[in-house]
């Protein structure tokens, strides 16, 4: 026999004929069921009017869409800690986020849009920008040969070669493309590139070595020194004496010395802030000098100025104790003259290179003279 399902005013209305007399033997046959079933409906339903049987009705159905919504609440959070780990600001990634939704959790577009805050229509219209995917191009070869560079350094480089883009447009695409340099890793990581081999000089005034030593004055106060040598006669440049020298320090030496001789076509120095700055890019790009930074860890990439900076301090700060910047300074240049003098390997002295590439090259013998055997 098929199980009955009695709604609760059925059963209330039950409970009342019992109430008005009838006996509750004749009562159970009639409506078929049983005396257990009729004494546990008493207990449960005993006293209730039809208007509490609404609500409670009521309150029974509001229960089960809470119970709903709250599932559905859970599910979206999940699906949230899925797609919006990271903050999606503009609408056209958020078109992106929204069809992942749907293909990966089964949901249709109208709750995909409701849960990532995307309206319909902004997810309905097609695309009419520009992709730009030769900018796009272009911004990741920059970045793969400039990798400490953010946008506004991109941006610059860009309209040296010529493309009328804003610096906005760069910065969107610059993130678009995750090119953003990640500050919270160590600096050896988002410096590991390809790295092309290095320019070996051929004559002198060709490529020029920089670099920076650290010493303290007999108060302690430190002071540093900006070393500057030529690549191809190891000659010392210029010794830069300060106790603050940042980037527009190096570009008055680079200009000293540019006047003097001429400006070189390489700058090998470390990925120091006085290198990699805005400035002495600017003045690299004006005098149409490349600068080749060294790897990060990797001293053996500017061998030659530590070599030279190793020579500076055993010859001459770790036999001098300097009282002031000025004494450090005669000192040192004292010291530096002395090196491009008296080295044995040192042929150019205060010649030009013009003098010295004469100097250097093999002099004819001449007519006559006792070598010739005449």
């Amino acid at each position: 026999m098929r199980k009955k399902r009695f709604s609760v005013e059925q059963i209330v209305a039950v409970l009342k004929q019992a109430e008005l007399g009838l006996p509750v033997t004749d009562l159970i046959r009639q409506v078929g069921i049983s005396e257990q079933t009729f004494y546990r409906w008493k207990k449960q339903y005993a006293g209730l009017e039809s208007d509490q049987v609404r609500e409670l009705k009521q309150v029974v159905e509001e229960n089960a869409r809470l119970k709903r919504l709250v599932a559905e609440l859970s599910l979206d959070k999940a699906v949230l800690q899925d797609v919006l780990f990271k903050k999606v600001s503009r609408p056209a990634l958020l078109k992106q986020v929204v069809r992942y939704v749907q293909a990966s959790h089964g949901y249709s577009e109208r709750r995909a849009c409701s849960v990532t805050g995307q309206h319909r229509s902004t997810q309905r219209k097609p695309l009419t920008r520009d992709p730009r995917h030769e900018l796009r191009q272009r911004m990741h070869e920059i970045v793969r040969t400039r990798v400490r560079y953010g946008y506004r350094r991109v941006h610059i480089l860009l309209k040296r070669e010529g493309w009328t883009v804003g610096r906005n447009v760069v910065y969107r695409l610059y993130r678009e493309e995750g090119l953003a340099l990640r500050s919270k890793q160590p600096r050896r990581r988002k410096m590991v590139v390809q790295r092309e081999g290095r320019c070996q000089p051929e004559r002198p005034n060709q490529a020029w070595s920089l670099d920076f030593v650290h010493d303290a004055l007999s108060t302690g106060q430190t002071f540093r020194a900006l070393t500057v040598m030529d690549v191809f006669t190891r000659e010392g440049l210029a010794i830069e004496v300060g106790q603050r020298l940042r980037g527009e320090h190096v570009v008055e030496v680079l200009n000293r010395l540019v006047r003097q001789r001429g400006a070189p076509q390489y700058l090998f120095a470390d990925n120091g802030a006085e290198f990699t700055g805005h400035l002495v890019d600017l003045w690299a790009y004006h005098h149409g000098t490349r600068i080749d930074f060294s790897r990060p860890g990797k001293p053996t990439d500017n061998a030659h100025i530590e070599t030279f900076n190793g020579s500076l301090r055993d010859e001459c700060l770790n036999l001098h104790w300097f009282d002031t910047i000025a004494e450090a300074k005669r000192l040192i240049e004292a010291w530096r003259k002395e090196y491009n003098e008296s080295r044995p390997h040192m042929a150019l002295g205060n010649s030009t290179p013009q003098e010295y590439a004469l100097r250097i090259s093999p002099s004819p013998v001449a007519k006559g003279s006792v070598a010739d055997g005449s």
